[in-house]
């Protein structure tokens, strides 16, 4: 796949989204009309929707898929196009008076909307990566200045193949000395690279205009690299005017549209599963309550985001008073665990109860796992950056549960501490739907703990 091809994804993703949004809205029609109405006229709602969103997605640029490929980025850009369509539509609706359009039909379509855009654009992402990665669809980058930052930014690329980026040539600062600005601006863009990096902080403004102006003129995007390297911060850009400010904060800071579509998310997908899997809970009840005296269901206090108590919830897995001794972690071979509950454990099905917590808003899907307060003083003793983990929401799965599973004592606990910090270090879409799809693996495999 050569380059030049690239320019065609755009029209790729607005055409293809402007084809899920009918499909959405013939399958949302079809649904309203066959169960709620029998008297729904939505042609008038049909071109609306179309005419609003070929004229949104024009202004906001959502169907534009930027590199580095970061799914998060892309699903937010799209939420945003989709709470100004949603505002037109009804702004519209009530303004013309086009009240024979149903409300059922307008949940459905928007819904489906949603979850096909965001199936749409992660089988784009992955497409992309395994292009880039084989070695195809790159952009020709070309580095200026400091040899040492624009090594670390060659090493960083060649990390990376995703990106997508290929290394063609560097002018070093002891080039730049020796060549006047007309020389050296004709060997940058002579070059043909697709981005030019600037890693040179001293040089002088009126050189980075002509350079700037050039970029525009050639369509060769000139980026800025700054000489700060950071190991656990994160850095985000605020622009006071013509200056920008480099803000810096220990902990990544999740944008107002993630938390929401997690929200959204967790609501939809744990009223899923409560509903669809309601005959599963039923069975799961009838065996906890056939295979061992007790009650179904297992309450425990655990920590919650902001150190906050609740009451967690799980299918019984254990006999009865099996911590008259105190807080005990389990272990592979516990004498304290039933045969049935060994089961459960194994496929995770005795997680299932924390579905409740989620819709209740106490959990999230995807979260460091939540701990008793005896336990977390100890791992706070060991390990204080576990405290970055109480600033987010505990989660029914996380990737330390995936890729550790049930810790029997305190350095355990610490092993997959560190991987909740990876998660903490990293939080997505994408990561989350990696975690919830390797959750599904270890369900039916029967690794659990």
């Amino acid at each position: 796949m050569n380059i030049r091809y690239s320019k065609l994804l755009p029209v790729f993703t607005f055409i293809s989204d402007l084809l899920i949004l009918n499909i959405s809205l013939q399958c949302a029609h079809s649904l309203v009309f066959r169960y709620f109405s029998d008297e729904v006229h939505s042609v008038n709602f049909i071109l609306l929707v179309n005419m609003a969103w070929v004229s949104i997605a024009s202004l906001t640029k959502n169907y534009v898929i930027h590199r580095p490929l970061v799914l998060s980025n892309t699903v937010n850009k799209f939420l945003t196009s989709l709470i100004y369509h949603l505002l037109t539509v009804l702004g519209t609706i009530y303004f013309f008076k086009l009240y024979e359009v149903s409300r059922w039909e307008m949940f459905f379509t928007y819904s489906m909307f949603l979850v096909l855009i965001v199936l749409q654009r992660s089988t784009i992402f992955f497409l992309l990566d395994y292009i880039r990665k084989k070695g195809y669809n790159r952009k020709h980058i070309l580095l200026i200045g400091n040899k040492l930052i624009a090594d670390k930014l060659v090493r960083t690329f060649s990390r990376h193949p995703e990106y997508g980026y290929y290394f063609i040539d560097l002018i070093t600062e002891e080039m730049i000395e020796q060549l006047s600005d007309e020389l050296l601006l004709k060997k940058l863009f002579d070059k043909h690279a697709d981005e030019i990096f600037i890693c040179y902080k001293n040089m002088q403004l009126p050189l980075l205009q002509k350079v700037v102006d050039l970029g525009d003129q050639h369509k060769v995007k000139i980026k800025l690299v700054s000489d700060l390297f950071l190991s656990n911060n994160y850095a985000s850009v605020i622009n006071y005017d013509n200056l920008p400010v480099i803000q810096l904060t220990a902990n990544p800071e999740l944008s107002l549209k993630i938390i929401l579509f997690k929200r959204v998310f967790d609501l939809a997908f744990s009223s899923l599963v409560m509903i669809v899997g309601a005959p599963v809970f039923l069975l799961l009840i009838i065996a906890t309550k056939l295979t061992s005296k007790g009650p179904v269901f297992y309450r425990q206090e655990r920590v919650g985001r902001d150190r906050k108590i609740f009451n967690i919830y799980k299918f019984r897995s254990m006999y009865i008073n099996s911590e008259t001794a105190g807080p005990q972690l389990s272990s592979e071979n516990d004498p304290r665990i039933t045969k049935w509950g060994r089961i459960i454990r194994k496929s995770r099905l005795d997680e299932l109860p924390q579905f409740w917590n989620v819709l209740i808003g106490e959990m999230s899907i995807v979260g460091p796992r939540p701990e008793r307060q005896f336990f977390i003083e100890q791992l706070l003793e060991k390990s204080p950056n576990y405290k970055k983990l109480l600033t987010l929401k505990p989660g029914l799965t996380s990737i330390g549960q995936v890729n550790y599973g049930y810790a029997e004592n305190v350095d355990q606990m610490l092993n997959r501490v560190r991987y909740d910090l990876l998660y903490l270090n990293n939080i997505s879409f994408n990561s989350e739907m990696n975690i919830i799809l390797k959750t599904i693996q270890v369900m039916v495999q029967l690794k659990g703990k």
